[in-house]
This record gives structure tokens, sequence and C-alpha cells, in this order.
């Protein structure tokens, strides 16, 4: 079998989103994988745990041994579960599946089992600052045949105004929760009424609420039949679920800031959560995952793959992989990309009249012009959207 020669971290920014992509090089001419790596925020303490602790630990062994070495790389450090050393892992464990695809010269959903489904539903983001902004968008999107679409006014936290905030207030993204809630209720009124009811209409709260103004917001959503409402509390506060989960029927959708087992284990036996939406990077890789999505496929819940753009492509195609074969398969969230990302990723996953496609490669069937991805460099910055505030100044959930 192949052995591990180099590993090389790739950072590149083609749509200003910072994303780390890691190239595992075998001894075999040419035989090579990639993975995706990405923590758009912490992207230089990403590197250095691969090039600086994974890269010694990792070279001249198997490549075969995808199950070992995850297990090597998680306990190495001993402290585990955190979101810089999973995404390390993930980077590592994703370029060996690539690399066992394309030994065996089968896509990785034919290793895992082969296909559930011959294309993956997405849903792709609908976010305006009117009411009719966002009804034309959501109308532009039926018309392409995405029949799963998430409305967001003013994307998160919706537009505050009326803040009255206190003179010498810090700096940061203010938000109203009574004024969000109220326009929320009134966003999904327009939209069942101007775009009919048979949309699947998904909506993020993206933890910014106190519990219990979550639970409202999710009762008085219920009669607009959500696909599922996202994120509706932060992990620390998930146990309020029960309280949700006993006042109304909303499908409840949660993971992507999920890195430790223990935070999804429990909802999903408890059966509180609907769709668990890991970032996959994020729990350790392409391994966890799919043990994940037979966990949960024995409770009754389905997957929901985080998939915005502060994922890689290469994390994106290891999501259709995983979202093709698996049974208990929900929706792909899909941020839709600019044409220089398919030149810089050549072979991505492509979206055709409501489904999501891979080209049926071995391994994930993607590459990287890394010549091209130069061009794109990097900013290392302060991060701001997290800077989150409530109308007094202090500092909530982004």
């Amino acid at each position: 079998m192949p052995i591990i020669k180099d590993i090389k971290t790739i950072l590149t920014a083609p749509e200003g989103i910072n994303l780390i992509v890691v190239k595992v090089i075998t001894d075999q001419e040419g035989l090579y994988g990639l993975g995706c790596a990405t923590f758009a925020y912490r992207e230089l303490a990403v590197k250095s745990v691969i090039e600086d602790y994974l890269k010694p630990l990792l070279l001249n062994r198997d490549v075969s041994k995808i199950e070992d070495i995850w297990h090597l790389m998680y306990n190495n450090a001993y402290w585990r579960n955190d979101a810089i050393s999973n995404n390390a892992i993930s980077g590592v464990d994703m370029a060996l599946w690539d690399i066992k695809g394309k030994i065996a010269g089968l896509p990785v959903y034919e290793l895992l089992g082969g296909k559930s489904r011959e294309g993956v539903p997405y849903y792709k983001h609908v976010n305006g600052s009117t009411l009719d902004e966002i009804t034309e968008k959501v109308e532009s999107l039926k018309k392409q045949n995405v029949k799963h679409i998430r409305i967001q006014w003013g994307l998160y936290g919706g537009i505050p105004s009326n803040l009255n905030t206190p003179p010498n207030s810090e700096p940061g993204f203010y938000l109203n929760p009574t004024q969000y809630i109220l326009d929320t209720i009134k966003m999904f009124e327009h939209v069942r009424k101007h775009c009919g009811d048979e949309i699947e209409l998904i909506h993020d709260i993206h933890e910014r609420l106190a519990p219990s103004d979550a639970i409202y917001l999710a009762k008085q959503l219920e009669k607009y039949r959500l696909f599922f409402l996202e994120d509706p509390l932060p992990p620390e506060q998930t146990k309020w679920l029960k309280n949700l989960r006993s006042q109304c029927a909303t499908p409840i959708a949660i993971g992507e800031l999920f890195n430790n087992p223990k935070e999804w284990e429990y909802l999903i036996k408890e059966r509180l959560i609907d769709f668990i939406r890991v970032h996959i990077s994020q729990i350790g890789g392409f391994t966890p995952a799919k043990k994940l999505a037979i966990l949960a496929e024995h409770f009754g819940v389905r997957t929901a793959w985080h998939g915005p753009g502060d994922v890689s492509p290469v994390g994106h195609a290891a999501n259709v992989h995983l979202s093709m074969h698996v049974h208990n398969f929900g929706i792909q969230e899909w941020c839709g990309f600019s044409d220089v990302m398919y030149q810089v990723f050549p072979g991505m996953p492509y979206e055709k009249n409501g489904y999501l496609y891979t080209d049926n490669k071995p391994g994930f069937g993607i590459d990287i012009d890394e010549e091209l991805a130069k061009k794109y460099p990097i900013k290392t910055s302060i991060t701001k959207w997290t800077q989150t505030r409530l109308p007094d100044g202090t500092l909530v959930n982004p």
C-alpha cells in the first residue's frame, strides 16, 4: 500500500472567505488526496496543527488505515474535541478517503455502500431588505426547481431600528430581539401568501434569541409549516429543546457549532431534533460524520450537513458524497459558487434542476489548481460579524 510522503496546507480565498485545504501526498507518483480543514476565523492555528504536529506524526504511515489514523490524530494531543484540532484532523481524514477512492477507482459514496438517490436535493439562501425583494428571490429560485429555500429578512437578527443604544457603547452588530421576532412572523405570512404553500421554507435564528423567545417564535411559525427552524438555541442551552418540543411541532435543525459527540448524542437519542446539521470538518471529518449519520438513522433524525461559503469546495464534495449515500438524508445546504471557484476547484459538485451532482470520478472527484489558488491569498483579520450585541450593548451569541 502507498504511504504518506508529505502533507501540505493550502490557504486560499477565491470569494474572500478563508479556506483551508489539506493535500496528502503519497509515495506513488501522482497519487494524492484532498481534504477540507476550513475554520475560516482561525486559519493560521489550524495550519500550525497540521504542519507542526500532524505531519510529523503521520509521515510514512500506510494510507489505507483510515480508522486507525483518525484515532491516532484524535488522541495524540490528549485533550480533544476542540474546533482547531478537529478541523486539522478533518483535512487529513478526508484526504485519506479521497485517496482510498482513487486506489479503488470508485467514488467515495460507492465505498460506503452506494447511492441511495441519484441526485441530492438542496436548499439555497434568500435574504432581502424588503418583503417584496424576498418574495421576488423566492420566485426566481422556484423557476429553477429549487424546492427548499431559507428566508431571512436582513440576514441574521433582522434589520434593527429604534435601538436607543446608550452613549459610548462598544461597536458591534446590534440586534433588537422583539423587532426581529415580529418581523420574522410578518415575513413568513407574506411569503406564504405570495409564493404558495408548496415551497419548503427554512429559517435560521442563528442562536440569537433567549430560550423563551426562541420557543415563542417556533410556536408562532408552526402554522407556516416550516421544513425546519435552524439553530433556535446555542449548544449550551439545548436542554430547552424539551420545552420547545412539548409546545409545538415546528421541526428543529441544529448542530453547526457542535464539536463533541456528547453535544449531539443526547439530542438524537431523546428525539429532540429532526435534523442534524454539523459542519463536517468541525467534528473531525468524514469518518465521524458517517458514524453520526448511522446513529441518527436509528432515531429517525435526518441529515442536513452545514454547507455555507465557509466550507471549502472539497468539504462540499464530501457533503454531497455522504448525502448521496445515507438513507436518512434530509436536505443539503448549498450556497452556490462563482465561476472562479469552479476554476480553482475543478470537479466540484454542481447544481442542475434542483439537485446536486458529482462527476462520479474516483475519490471525491475534485481537484485544486494550486497556482490559481495562490492568486487569491487569505486575509487574517479580526472577525467582526460575531460581535453581536443587544440594544443596551450586551454581547450575545452570534
